[in-house]
């Protein structure tokens, strides 16, 4: 969790910057600067925020629901370290760049400005595509040892349903094992290899769609925590009980069966790529929705019961019954609710003839700060506001600032995705640090852009406020006395486990469909596009450079020091 807080000061920081800068409100960083800054916002907080958080919190699910510790806290420290050591690598690699005079390293000057989706043919420094390898690595290793601490508890009791928290943490785990495979293919297998020389070129539609087979997976594997704690944690936090657990249980199959297969919908505006296999994806995608609306259904009705024990009566009155003076509550409510605005936003994005109108533009921006800027960065720093006081013993620092700090996270988000959202669709263009062209002004049927990017200004501003009010609270609570903290437990249910088939429970049954159905959904478009533009792009053969014979560890030493 430090680890994650670590990575949200850095990268909202440059966040701040990045807002000032496309405004032209204050310009810190040279408009070549900007995309190293765009890089290091990427990768800190849609890669190292959101899944560091998500395996202490996973971990937390599969301990305390398992009720056993972890085989071994050594290899626990091994598998965290291998993502901080990845972590770094990938973090010094970008930082580099903002160096007049980056070092060198491997004979190549260390730079990493190719944004979170390193497209090719934007090429970074190996260090960069190494450490992000290491990093996954690690959350696999993480992955493992969840498993065998299940295994463990599921050799003592056989004929126990597995609870809730371990449910959901596995079966993410599961679809994050099949979906950052192709993430690793396209890194190891062709990135890594061109960045150090050893093949000439890449076919930049093949590692892009590589990518994507992981892109949007990945961000179901952000959410799931935060719907984990929004299925056992809101209910408890309401006075009540979860509605249904055979319904969150689901959900998480659904996403297991249907987030990998879906990834060609972020490339819609790809030429390469059949408008047939295009059209599949799109028909596939809309199936999502399903365990989207079923969450909403089963949370609402969690949180409207509970209300209703607190005396709430009425058809929306029993909402005031609820405990909005919580920042735990409040934070996690609020984040849903803007991941309802992110639905229907995510609509359009996936509609084929309409994403055509707004891919390119603010509107995504404005879209994915929604989903990951919101429905999980929130939902994660209103929930640490229960976990830290469960981990260090000591009572939350001050309500009053985490219940402040929620709200102006909600309000700076309202503000600023509002105004992306528009700007997008007057065509203001995304991934570009001078989004004004020459000779040529937006112009909007309602309002203006300069009011636009005020709101982006004011949203951006409000964030930040929100973030450093956020590590204060959290560092205070850290360093305060240790008292009376609320217990470690979450919420029972309505409908219990025992109320859903067995064959829910059949993990491996549900790994294999997944895997059948990203077989049928990739194999004929990935053949057409090597059989286009072949592995490395059309006419190249592979690979370029021949390795000299190698014999001993010192030989291999000699090799790498030389290049």
């Amino acid at each position: 969790m430090v680890s994650a807080f670590l990575a949200l000061a850095v990268g909202a920081t440059f966040g701040l910057l990045q807002v000032l800068h496309r405004t032209g409100m204050v310009r810190v960083l040279s408009s070549a600067d900007y995309y190293t800054a765009l890089t290091a916002h990427g990768v800190l907080l849609a890669l190292t925020f959101t899944i560091f958080f998500l395996v202490a919190l996973f971990t937390w699910g599969i301990t305390t629901s398992l009720d056993r510790n972890l085989p071994s806290m050594r290899f626990a420290w091994g598998w965290y370290g291998t993502m901080v050591v990845g972590a770094l690598m990938a973090v010094v690699a970008i930082f580099a760049g903002f160096l007049t005079e980056p070092p060198t390293l491997l004979g190549e000057e260390l730079s990493a400005s190719v944004l979170f989706t390193f497209y090719a043919p934007l090429q970074a420094h190996p260090l960069f595509y190494l450490g992000l390898a290491i990093f996954v690595i690690g959350t696999w290793i993480a992955g493992y040892d969840w498993f065998r601490t299940y295994w463990a508890w599921k050799r003592e009791h056989p004929d126990e349903r597995t609870p809730l928290p371990a449910f959901m943490a596995l079966t993410t785990m599961l679809f994050w094992w099949l979906s950052s495979v192709g993430v690793a293919i396209a890194i190891v297998v062709f990135l890594l290899p061109w960045s150090l020389g050893i093949v000439d070129s890449v076919n930049p539609l093949l590692t892009r769609t590589l990518f994507w087979f992981f892109g949007h997976a990945v961000v179901y594997f952000w959410l799931m925590p935060a719907y984990m704690l929004w299925y056992i944690l809101l209910p408890k936090l309401s006075g009540g009980k979860l509605f249904s657990d055979p319904l969150a249980r689901v959900v998480f199959v659904l996403f297991l069966l249907l987030s990998t297969p879906t990834g060609i919908h972020h490339q819609y505006m790809d030429p390469g790529i059949a408008e047939g296999f295009k059209f599949i994806v799109m028909v596939n995608t809309m199936f999502l929705l399903l365990p989207s609306l079923l969450t909403a259904f089963t949370v609402v009705a969690s949180m409207e019961h509970g209300a209703r024990q607190r005396g709430g009566t009425g058809k929306l009155r029993w909402l005031g019954k609820l405990p909005w003076r919580d920042p735990v509550f409040t934070g996690m409510a609020l984040s849903g609710l803007l991941f309802a605005a992110a639905g229907f936003s995510g609509m359009i994005n996936a509609g084929m003839n309409i994403n055509y109108l707004v891919h390119n533009t603010f509107w995504i921006v404005g879209h994915f700060h929604l989903t990951v800027g919101t429905a999980v960065a929130l939902t994660f720093m209103a929930g640490s506001y229960w976990f830290i006081p469960q981990v260090t013993g000591k009572p939350l620092w001050n309500r009053t600032a985490g219940l402040v700090q929620v709200l102006l996270w909600f309000l700076g988000m309202v503000f600023m995705s509002n105004a992306m959202h528009r700007a997008g669709l007057l065509g203001v263009p995304r991934r570009t640090a001078e989004p004004q062209y020459e000779s040529f002004a937006f112009e909007g049927a309602i309002g203006s852009v300069g009011e636009l990017d005020a709101q982006v200004v004011l949203g951006g501003t409000l964030l930040t406020i929100s973030t450093v009010i956020f590590l204060v609270t959290i560092v205070m609570t850290m360093l305060g006395d240790r008292g009376e903290v609320p217990d470690n437990t979450y919420a029972g249910t309505l409908s219990g486990p025992e109320h859903s088939p067995a064959i829910l429970d059949n993990l491996k049954l549900w790994t294999a469909i997944a895997f059948v159905l990203i077989v049928l959904a990739y194999s004929l478009p990935l053949a057409a596009i090597v059989q286009r533009g072949g592995l490395f792009g059309p006419g190249i053969d592979g690979i370029t450079r021949v390795l000299p014979p190698i014999d001993t560890i010192g030989g291999l030493v000699e090799w790498v020091v030389g290049r």
